[in-house]
Formats: structure tokens, sequence, C-alpha cells
């Protein structure tokens, strides 16, 4: 146990920035609270203690800086486990909910340690925050800074990549676990790993308990700025800051850049009803949205509570947090979840050029990373297109609606099939094709197999008697209902999955990828797996033997895209004609090589897209014309290629209905159009050429 006298009071006027700083001789802790009447630093010696060693009160006369507690301890080392507790007045019709019994989170905690425990009088005790050391050798890493336009995103679940035994790795469901799986995802050919994610949230319930409802996927924060504790290997208070450096460099070694899910639109605290562990006690009216008076909380987010992020201090917190991860993780980007909520000001009203938006688009130190928002919230808000500025990239939902109803076989649906494949310049025109972060399949919702296996949700796992999760999949079973023998049936399952995974990888934009759906990952039709901590939701990596055709197909076209600028450019089509090839940059036909009735039945779409625009704009010379011919109808039909495309020399590269290795050539097959100029696509089928 520390002594006592070691724990004299100094005065320390470096407030900024907020937590618990290491010093060589001690420890400042800082705080902010504007209306507490009393500040404490309780300390632990075993992360298992539930009552403090010694408890190190605040003067608030010599301690307070404003409304900022700060305080010397000399002493401590890495490690130190701490609480802060803050005394006040406890008065819930005007927001205030002090409670000077209560342990406190840090809410700039670096990292926690221990789970939820029960004092013998019933009082809570969260995770203890931890004092860390932020030094580590990076060995010069940097950000990556692959162009935006360049990157295949592939998101997923640290835990869920490597826990099954099926994954063959030591350190099974950790960063280090992912580590041992960078050989795949240099394989797959992926720029970037999405993380669902990995800021501190609740691996069991509040009362030290686990059950078929806990939150697996971390959609429920605990301590922003902190790594979560139930990802690293080593149990000690502190190790998964290294260990989630670590996985960070040696992702960057592999040329693969890392881009967090952050969720800073509520946290795990809840309604009234829920618990105090941080921000409640220490200023529970600044950093929520409250209505009525104080007594109750806006529910933006559909989790109980709604982060009040355009209150001055709560801003400074998100820019000290992203800033942090930036800085001393050298994460690459960020994905905000939910991010309508931050467009809306302290009453919750949406408002135009929002200061948090525009201020993170205007952050020096996050100028080098990847800004990505998901532009709606549980509240009806939808901003899809009209989110932010230049620097904002989004994860464009119509693209995700539109795809899935085209290949669906929905009627009326070949105009927005084609302004998606084209980059969707309805919504981007003021900005750019990679400002759409294009997704078929999230984390939310069915896999891309269970897309194409089920009508309906199979959400009765998790106990709630399918009534969570989205009625609206835009899916199809093509005749049955989850897993047959029906060969008829899953060769069309098998063409989709291809159909689907071709669209993306050559619609103009920025694919994004969910782990396992490259090699039939399925649920069981479960989308909505958010408490599924087991094998529905962790990759099956069995399935990667066992569709070994699907995955070498995505390995293909993934290459193609980083290597084809035809199919990732910079600027918008336009359909102007060039003088020197007399082809317009993208032209459109029907299946007759006519022009496209936008408004008719039939589910047949041929692109043409020139790359003389690239070559000219983009100083590429070797970039190729691709051409593609797509049948989303349930029958076989009959092309005829327009004439524009057989004054040049074309090699098949894709046919989605062919059995592998014949479904992709790496080196496209020579294929001569002079002669009849007809093709036949089989029902819901692709075929693709590329200029030779």
């Amino acid at each position: 146990m520390l002594m006592k006298q070691k724990h004299q009071v100094m005065q320390f006027t470096h407030v900024l920035p907020y937590g618990a700083l290491l010093h060589d001789n001690g420890v400042q802790f800082i705080v902010f609270s504007r209306n507490a009447t009393k500040m404490k630093v309780l300390l632990y010696d075993d992360v298992n203690d539930t009552e403090p060693s010694d408890t190190i009160t605040f003067d608030r006369q010599r301690d307070r800086w404003g409304d900022i507690w700060s305080i010397f301890v000399p002493g401590l080392r890495h490690g130190q486990l701490y609480h802060f507790q803050a005394d006040g007045p406890f008065d819930p019709d005007k927001g205030m909910r002090f409670d000077g019994t209560a342990r406190l989170i840090d809410p700039y905690s670096k990292a926690l340690a221990g789970t939820f425990q029960k004092s013998e009088d019933g009082i809570l005790r969260p995770p203890k925050s931890v004092v860390v050391d932020d030094f580590y050798e990076w060995e010069g890493d940097r950000h990556l800074n692959i162009p935006l336009a360049d990157t295949v995103i592939y998101e997923m679940h640290v835990r869920g990549f490597s826990k099954d035994d099926s994954a063959n790795v030591d350190k099974a469901g950790t960063y280090l676990g992912v580590i041992e799986k960078i050989p795949y995802l240099k394989s797959l050919g992926v720029t970037a790993v999405e993380l669902m994610p990995v800021h501190e949230f609740p691996m069991r319930n509040f009362d030290g308990t686990t059950d078929g409802n806990q939150n697996y996927w971390g959609y429920d924060p605990l301590a922003f700025f902190s790594p979560h504790r139930g990802f690293a290997h080593d149990e000690k208070p502190g190790a998964q800051v290294n260990e989630f450096k670590q996985m960070v460099l040696e992702l960057h070694k592999a040329g693969i850049e890392v881009i967090l899910d952050v969720v800073f639109n509520h946290t795990c605290e809840g309604n009234e009803r829920g618990p105090t562990l941080s921000f409640k006690g220490l200023e529970n009216s600044v950093y929520y949205m409250l209505e009525s008076g104080g007594k109750y909380y806006k529910n933006y987010s559909g989790c109980g509570n709604t982060i009040n992020g355009n209150h001055p201090i709560t801003r400074e917190m998100i820019f000290h947090c992203l800033r942090s991860w930036v800085h001393n993780y050298h994460v690459d980007g960020f994905r905000f979840d939910l991010a309508s909520i931050l467009s809306r000001d302290r009453n919750g009203d949406l408002v135009p050029n929002p200061p948090l938006i525009e201020a993170i688009g205007e952050d020096p130190l996050l100028a080098d990373t990847k800004i990505i928002a998901e532009a709606w919230d549980a509240a009806g808000a939808y901003q899809v297109g009209t989110f932010g500025d230049l620097r904002w990239a989004e994860w464009n939902g119509r693209y995700r609606d539109d795809v899935r109803r085209f290949w669906r076989g929905d009627q009326n649906h070949l105009g927005a099939f084609a302004t998606r494949l084209a980059g969707s310049s309805d919504l981007y025109q003021a900005r750019m094709p990679y400002s759409s972060i294009n997704f078929i399949t999230s984390h939310d919702g069915f896999s891309l197999h269970d897309l194409v296996s089920y009508n309906e949700k199979h959400n009765y796992d998790n106990g709630e008697n399918n009534r969570d999760g989205d009625n609206n999949n835009f899916s199809d079973n093509h005749g049955i209902e989850g897993p047959t023998n029906n060969g008829a049936v899953n060769e069309v399952r098998r063409r989709q999955i291809k159909n689907m995974f071709t669209t993306l990888l050559l619609s103009q934009g920025v694919p994004m990828i969910v782990a396992g759906d490259e090699f039939g990952r399925t649920q069981g039709g479960n989308n909505n797996a958010y408490c599924q901590d087991n094998e529905i939701s962790w990759l099956n990596w069995e399935l990667l033997e066992a569709n070994e055709g699907l995955n070498r197909f995505c390995r293909e076209l993934i290459q193609f895209r980083k290597n084809e600028p035809t199919v990732r450019r910079r600027q918008f089509l336009t359909g102007e004609i060039s003088e020197e090839s007399g082809l317009p940059d993208v032209s459109w036909y029907s299946a007759f090589g006519t022009a496209v009735d936008w408004n008719g039945s039939d589910s047949a779409l041929v692109c043409l897209l020139a790359a003389n625009s690239v070559r000219k704009f983009q100083k590429l010379a070797d970039a190729r014309d691709v051409l593609i011919l797509f049948n989303a109808n349930s029958d076989s039909h009959e092309f005829l290629v327009p004439p524009a495309a057989k004054l040049l020399k074309w090699g098949l590269f894709i046919d989605t209905a062919a059995e592998s290795p014949n479904d992709i050539f790496p080196e496209p097959q020579p294929f001569d159009f002079t002669t009849s100029g007809k093709q036949t696509l089989l029902a819901k089928s692709t075929k693709v050429f590329v200029s030779m």
C-alpha cells in the first residue's frame, strides 16, 4: 500500500489536458466539474479491490482553477488504479445528479481495468481507471495516407475476427490475434480495416453477471479514450494500450490503414433509470441533452441518452479524444456512428453548419485522417448527401438499398442503380465520387450470404421474440428460406453474391466489404447480432476453404480495382464525348443496344466506361475501357452489344454465371464481338469485358 505521507497536496498550474498525467515523480489528476462542491481521487492497489487504499481530497481553494480541479500526487506510477468521486447537489429536476458515494470513471481515462463490482452495501463499483505511460517505440511509423479514392475498406470486429477455433491463432479474439491474421488481409488486398468500436464498453451487465444479451458489438461507450480491455491478451491493467499500438504498427507495416468506428452519440449510463458511472456524476447537464427542465434525457440515439456534442466542454472532449487516437495510437481515420446527432444543437435541433462537424473537418491534427459519417440517427434525421463539407465522406445508405433492390429484380430501379454505379452524383455533386462510401452489407443487418438466402430476419436467439432488427432488408431467398440442398437455388445465390461484389468493386466511390462476406459467412438469418458473442457472430474460417472460389473471385476483383483507375475516378462522369475516341466517359444502353427506357420493366442494363478522361486528366495512359452487362431478370436474356463497343478489342474479365475459376480472369480472355455482337446472359448474372 502507498503511504499517506507520500500524497501531500502540491499546487500545479498546468491544467490541460485533462485526465491522469504521468510525470517523473508522480501523477497530476485533472477533471472538469462546474457544480461539484467536493472532489476526491480514490487510489487502489489491486484491480479486485472494492475499497481504495488511499483517498486524496482536492482543496477547493488551492486545487480548483475556474471549473477545473487539478491536483498533483507524488509517488504514483504507470499502472496506478483510481476513481474520481464528486459531491454536489442532487436535484434531477434541474439536471443535477451528483452522488458523493459514487465511484466515477475518469472521462479522460487512457485505460480501464477490471469489471463492475457490487459492494456489500449494494453500491456499484465500475471498472477502475488506469494511469498510463503514453511512450511507445513506433519505429518511425507514420500515417499511410492512402488516397480515399484508392481505398478498399474491410469492416471487422476485433474479437469476432479471430475468436473462433477455426481461426487457428494463438491469441484468439484479441488485438494480437488480428496481427496473426494480417497475411490473410494482405492476400485479400484491402487497404483499410474499419474496426467496430474499440473504445471501452461494458463486457458484462452492471451487476457483474453475463447473459445472452450482453453487448458484443460495442456500441455502448464507457470510456472514449481507452482501448477496450476485453480485446487484450495480457490481463495486466493497461496492457491493452501497447497491444493496440502493436496491432496498428503491424497493420501499417503491411500497408493497411486503421479506421475506428467511434460512438460520440450516447453512453452506457442510459437514461434517468441508468447507473451513475462517469459523466452523470461529474456534470450531467453538460455532457447530456436533457429535457423537462433536466429530469429526463433526450434520446436521439435509441439507447436512452444523447451526448451533448455541441456544448463547448463536450466538444472539447471529443476533440481531445480524436486527437489522442491519432497522435497516441496512429489511427488513420474515423467512422462516426449516428453522426447526425453531432449536427444537433444543445436543444436537439438540427442546425446548418454545426460547429462540431465543421471543426472536425478543419482540425489541423486530423488533416491527414479519413472522416466518415453515418449520416442519420435514431430520431428520424437522414442527411445522406448533405452531411458536412468536402472533408467528410458518408456511408451511402441509398447505395445499399438501390443495389439490393436492383438485383432483387424490383421494377423501375434501372435509373437508381445506374446512378449508384456512377458515384451517386445526385447526392455528392458538390463533392467528389469518393465522398460516397459504398456498401451492400454492414455489421448492422444481414451478411451477404444471408441477404440472398432469407426473406425475413430470424433474430429469435436475441431474446426479443424477433421484434428487434430492421424489417426492410430488400433481401431475397430465391425460393427457399434459409439453408437448402436445392442445387438450382444455391447456384442462383452464388451468382447473386458475385453480382453484388462485382457491382460494389466496379462502382465509382469507395467500396466497403464486411469481414467474412468474401467467403460466405452466415449468421443464420440474424440481422441484428449485437448481443451474440458466439459462433453466430464469429468468423468461421472453415468457410474460407469451402468457398475458396468465391474468395478468389473477391481477391481478383479487389486487385482489378486497385489497378484500374477507370472504376475509381477523382471526378464525376459527365457523358461528355472525347474528341480522341469519339466515346463519352460513360454511356448506357438497353439489352438491345439502344437507348435505355429508364421507366421500363426490363431489369437489364449495359454500361460502357471509356477511359479517355482518366487518361487525359489523371495522366494514366494505361487506363482501360470497361464494358459491363447486367441481367437482374429471373430469366436468361440476350444482349446486343452496342455499336460503339464493337470498335474496340475486348477481353472477357468476369462471368458470374460461370464456375470457378472461369468466373473471373486476372488476364482477360480475348473476345470477339465483330461476328454477331450477341451475348446471352443467364438469369441473375453479370459479364464484364475490358479493352485489350
